[in-house]
């Protein structure tokens, strides 16, 4: 039996914790997970009880949200982030880390956070939640993979402006983008020999040179060679034809060569119940694909699917990696 799961509290003042307690709401027969944060952002009538390690949280888990407590400077105003409980929410996601590094914890699923609001508050150095935990990881190299029960899909390159997609875009680069998914669908989906299928970065693939060379001069020559390894990868392929349900058949993992070429599909097919996963890491980490929420925050309409997706995939990865 694997150890409990590790849920960040993110942002106190989004949507994190009352998702947080209607996951519990939902999976609390299901699989054992813990709370990281201050019960006093738990949304007012939360059945939870403290917990002092995480083993304890199979225990309570069925009758209580198990928590483990993590004081804030301050009190949390939904929609409104408060400066003093910035450094607090920081080291919520360095304490999950140091306990899935030392076994406590099987993995670790984080609430959004805002970036703006740990910057302003915390002078945090980072672009975003993903470096954070790379760095913690001990500077890992790591992707980003949105996955759902129909589709799983890596963008190469992530926040950038498109004009600068093909000059971002190396063969060398491709490559580690390529290798960390083709391990991490080994280790952490137990897929043998996982299929990979690459999108062009031009429309039609480029279609001979008509609409770019990109495909001609480096990444067919790219996917032939790793083929020649024999990495199970088909590509580069026109992205307006990856991904209806015949396509998909064919492959475990969508590699694109850009963020709204990955991200639309997926958001296409399942909005709600999306996962964010980051591969690469010395340990395993989920994430719901959905942001704060302010606008919404505390009033008790907030979905909790991508939360309860994020962790259950977080179980059968960690069963996976231990496998």
């Amino acid at each position: 039996m694997t150890a409990p799961i590790a849920l960040t509290c993110g942002e106190p003042a989004g949507i994190g914790p009352e998702i947080a307690a209607r996951a519990w709401e939902r999976l609390n027969t299901e699989l054992a997970f813990f709370w990281i944060g201050d019960p006093r952002h738990l949304p007012k009538g939360t059945v939870f009880c403290e917990i002092a390690t995480p083993s304890e949280a199979g225990r309570v888990m069925a009758d209580a949200l198990p928590v483990l407590r993590h004081d804030f400077a301050g009190d949390a105003v939904p929609g409104t982030p408060d400066p003093a409980n910035a450094q607090g929410v920081i080291d919520v996601i360095a304490r999950a880390v140091d306990l899935a590094q030392s076994g406590e914890t099987s993995a670790v699923c984080t609430a959004p956070i805002n970036k703006k609001a740990l910057k302003d508050g915390a002078g945090f150095a980072y672009p975003g939640h993903t470096e954070y935990l790379a760095a913690l990881g001990g500077d890992a190299d790591v992707v980003m993979m949105l996955a759902c029960p129909q589709l799983r899909v890596v963008p190469a390159t992530i926040h950038i402006p498109l004009r600068e997609v093909p000059t971002a875009l190396t063969a060398d680069g491709l490559e580690k983008v390529i290798r960390i998914t083709h391990d991490g669908l080994q280790r952490d989906f137990g897929i043998a020999a996982p299929r990979i299928a690459v999108a062009g970065l031009n429309p039609h693939a480029g279609e001979g040179g008509a609409m770019g060379t990109e495909e001609i001069d480096w990444i067919a020559p790219l996917l032939d060679r790793l083929h020649a390894e024999g990495l199970a990868i088909s590509g580069p392929l026109p992205a307006d034809t990856m991904f209806h349900a015949t396509a998909r058949a064919r492959y475990d993992v969508a590699v694109a060569m850009y963020h709204d070429q990955a991200l639309i599909p997926i958001k296409t097919l399942d909005f709600a119940g999306g996962v964010n996963v980051t591969l690469g890491l010395p340990f395993v980490r989920t994430s719901p694909d959905h942001g704060t929420a302010f606008d919404i925050a505390g009033q008790g309409v907030a979905d909790p699917s991508s939360l309860i997706a994020a962790l259950r995939m977080a179980a059968e990865m960690a069963q996976a990696r231990a496998a």
